[in-house]
């Protein structure tokens, strides 16, 4: 993870603005369940109004509800509102301060409320009471009748109320405060008993949930607006257009929010898939021969296109899912906070339910993913194999052994790629799984809260998608565990290639060549390939000077293209040194090593492109007369003569569209095109015919006159003229000399040259064959 995340640290900037539009993304997404739970509790419930204050009020009404509030009510409630056309209208007060009235006053009002709409029975049994009669004496009298008896009016109504079951029905009421407050004045009720009754109904108050109670006293506030005059209608209908137009609102704004955090996380990935391409690359093109040799060609290039893309694609989601998701899951649980429900442990256990079922998968797929890319590696191994070697697959019939070379990789990609995905597979059903049970708990201790009267159902609906919020949250980490394992190892594989240096590099303090003659000295030098316990070289010992022509010659394996290979410094001596016009070339800068040779591989390698620019390749500046000029000299003017762009044809990816001779020419061409003061041939004439091989050196010899020439052949006519030739024999230097000299000193050398040329092509009598046979 780590690695994967310090690839972003060039783009904090974009990372900082996802960020903030993530939590700008969340606020949105938060905001819509309460809306949501405010639009049934508030807006159906309790027909659009808020708190249990009233809006406007009659001026009855301001003076009724103050005889059972205590002195510092009294002054609250009359600070509320002011005076307007015989009303009392509230005052503008901030949100905040209603809230606090609403909580000094939710008791004495819900009170009032209750005496203003008190059963007729339960009203018949207080009078009797408070007057010392028998109950059963005011059974059969009407409120009309109690109030003549009492000396004032009095009148019943009917109104509509929820029993314990929540069943609505129609009953008998009268306000009974006038009646109260006639006693209070008439000495007939003290004060203390008033509050005596308020204690005997804030005690069942307080049993009362806490949303029951709210309800109760909006209840109060209803009924105070509509006396008022208050179209309760219109305000109900305000409230659900101004509620639904702020989720219209919250809902486009995240919309383009989560447009702007795909763009920027997008364009964060891309950045990140550039920059390890780039660093691949460059770290790659300095690797030496042994780095490569230790990587391999096909798991580079695996690396450098499927690992980094797995790379991309998941610094694409960590920004877009695995930030977003925490900042989800914390604000879902500060809701979940804010709304009391008391629910809080069912989420808590689903969340550890669903860490311990994430655990459990991860740690079964992780070893098979890291498994995954090795196979990956393989199965393009294998694919490049076989279709660069297709012709020799043909050719030997071995077609059927090589499908079932390549069935064998594929099928085990296959069985691992479908271990883990049959795993995975488990992933979402068992997340729904959680899920579903969780909205079912919730709604099963949810109803039972409901019923007790601490939760309204639009709190319960809002807890419930807050829910499934958090658990969305932990899901959207759990789907990124999918990919995350994969990418992990991604990250390790190309963290090897970025972090691996090359064994070969130039010195801290390097050197300049001041006189450039191109004189190569071998001193001593032995060289063992990195992990062999042998030397391969051992002990060679050379000059090759400008103006001569250096020939190695030797069998098969001998060591002769590791020894030129020496020169470029593709890999480092083991022992002894080499040096270039008296300067060690491992204290010479690289790349002005380099610019002094002109190195023909024994493989032709040509670049998809054109004829002029694969001969530019060395020296990009060469005008189009020097690379014509390295075309004749490499004989390759007869074949770009007769294409139709000459030397603007185009030059297929390898050189796949030219012969194997015409290859090996341009190769030396190119070489030529760069006019260098050392030429390296590694057997780089084994493809042309042996008239164009005599052409091709004369004219070599006529135009590189003051350059070192070191050539690698299998063929003794291709160095016959050579003024040094050296035999190599199992890595060490057999014989040095001309071409006479050897055929008379060197034993290996004249199993060669009677190997491939005649006695008399070879200046020797008979008798001299026969007695050396």
């Amino acid at each position: 993870m780590s690695k994967i995340a310090k690839n972003m640290l060039p783009y904090w900037k974009s990372v900082i603005i996802i960020l903030t539009l993530l939590v700008v993304q969340a606020m949105c997404d938060l905001a819509l369940p309460s809306y949501t739970s405010d639009i049934i509790d508030v807006g159906i419930q309790n027909s659009g109004v808020e708190h249990v204050v009233p809006e406007k009020i009659t001026e009855e009404e301001m003076q009724t509800a103050q005889f059972i509030m205590t002195d510092d009510e009294a002054d609250v409630w009359k600070n509320l509102y002011k005076e307007k056309d015989g009303y009392y209208e509230l005052k503008d007060l901030s949100e905040d301060k209603l809230n606090q009235a609403d909580e000094e006053l939710t008791v004495p009002l819900i009170m009032n409320y209750q005496m203003s709409t008190m059963e007729v029975d339960a009203f018949k049994k207080s009078i009797a009471a408070q007057m010392g009669m028998d109950a059963a004496q005011l059974a059969d009298m009407s409120v009309e009748q109690i109030g003549q008896m009492m000396h004032m009016e009095l009148e019943s109504f009917m109104q509509e109320k929820e029993d314990d079951d929540g069943n609505t029905k129609t009953v008998e009421c009268v306000d009974v405060r006038s009646v109260f407050s006639a006693l209070l004045q008439s000495g007939a009720m003290t004060k203390d008993q008033i509050f005596s009754m308020r204690d005997d109904m804030e005690d069942t108050i307080d049993a009362m949930g806490s949303s029951l109670v709210k309800s109760m006293g909006v209840a109060y506030a209803v009924s105070a607006d509509k006396a008022a005059g208050v179209d309760i209608d219109q305000v109900q209908k305000d409230y659900l257009w101004m509620s639904g137009l702020k989720m219209v609102g919250m809902a486009l704004l995240m919309g383009v929010v989560t447009v702007l955090v795909g763009f920027f996380a997008s364009r964060v990935g891309a950045g990140v898939g550039r920059d390890l391409r780039d660093k691949v690359f460059k770290r790659v093109v300095r690797f030496s021969n042994a780095e490569m040799d230790r990587f391999s060609t096909a798991s580079l290039i695996t690396r450098s296109t499927n690992d980094i893309q797995q790379i991309q694609m998941v610094s694409t989601m960590l920004l877009r899912i695995v930030a977003y998701a925490p900042i989800l899951g914390i604000g879902g649980v500060l809701k979940v906070m804010k709304t009391g429900a008391g629910m809080g442990w069912v989420i808590a256990l689903a969340i550890i339910v669903i860490l311990g079922y994430v655990m459990v998968l991860v740690s079964a797929a992780m070893p098979k993913f890291k498994l995954m890319q090795k196979l990956v590696d393989n199965i393009n191994l294998v694919s490049r194999e076989i279709l660069t070697g297709l012709s020799v697959i043909r050719a030997f019939g071995r077609e059927k052994k090589e499908e079932e070379r390549f069935d064998d990789a594929n099928r085990s990609l296959t069985r691992t790629t479908l271990f883990t995905n049959r795993i995975m597979t488990f992933m979402m059903p068992g997340m729904m799984l959680i899920m579903n049970v969780l909205t079912v708990s919730i709604v099963w201790v949810g109803a039972h809260r409901i019923d007790s009267g601490d939760m309204q159902v639009g709190a319960m609906t809002a807890f419930i998608t807050y829910a499934m919020m958090i658990v969305m949250s932990f899901l959207m980490l759990t789907m990124l565990s999918i990919m995350l394992p994969r990418a992990a190892v991604a990250a390790e594989r190309i963290d090897e290639v970025v972090v691996t240096e090359s064994s070969i590099h130039d010195a801290d303090q390097t050197e300049a060549v001041a006189e450039r003659n191109g004189v190569i000295c071998f001193e001593h030098v032995n060289f063992r390939y990195p992990g062999a316990e042998e030397d391969v070289l051992h002990d060679i010992d050379f000059i090759a000077e400008p103006g001569k022509t250096t020939a190695i010659i030797g069998s098969t394996g001998c060591g002769k293209s590791t020894l030129v290979n020496l020169i470029p410094r593709l890999y480092d001596v083991t022992g002894g040194k080499i040096t270039l016009d008296g300067k060690d070339i491992r204290n010479i800068k690289m790349s002005d090593l380099r610019e002094e040779i002109g190195f023909v591989p024994q493989k032709g390698v040509l670049f998809s492109g054109t004829i002029a620019s694969n001969l530019r390749f060395g020296k990009e500046e060469a005008t189009d007369e020097e690379i014509a000029k390295a075309a004749r000299i490499a004989q390759a003017t007869e074949f770009i003569e007769t294409k139709d762009d000459r030397y603007d044809s185009a030059i297929a990816q390898g050189g796949s569209n030219v012969s194997g001779g015409q290859k090996q020419r341009l190769a030396i061409a190119r070489a030529i095109a760069k006019n260098p003061k050392i030429f390296v041939f590694d057997d780089s004439f084994s493809a042309l015919d042996l008239k164009t091989d005599a052409a091709l050196r004369k004219a070599l010899g006529e135009n590189v006159k003051d350059s070192t020439v070191i050539i690698v052949a299998q063929r003794i006519s291709t160095i016959l003229h050579a003024e040094q030739i050296l035999v190599l024999d199992d890595g060490e230097v057999v014989g040095k000399g001309t071409h006479e000299e050897l055929l008379k000193t060197c034993e290996v050398y004249q199993q060669i040259a009677k190997s491939q040329l005649s006695a008399r092509e070879l200046g020797l009598e008979e008798s001299e064959v026969s007695g050396n046979e």
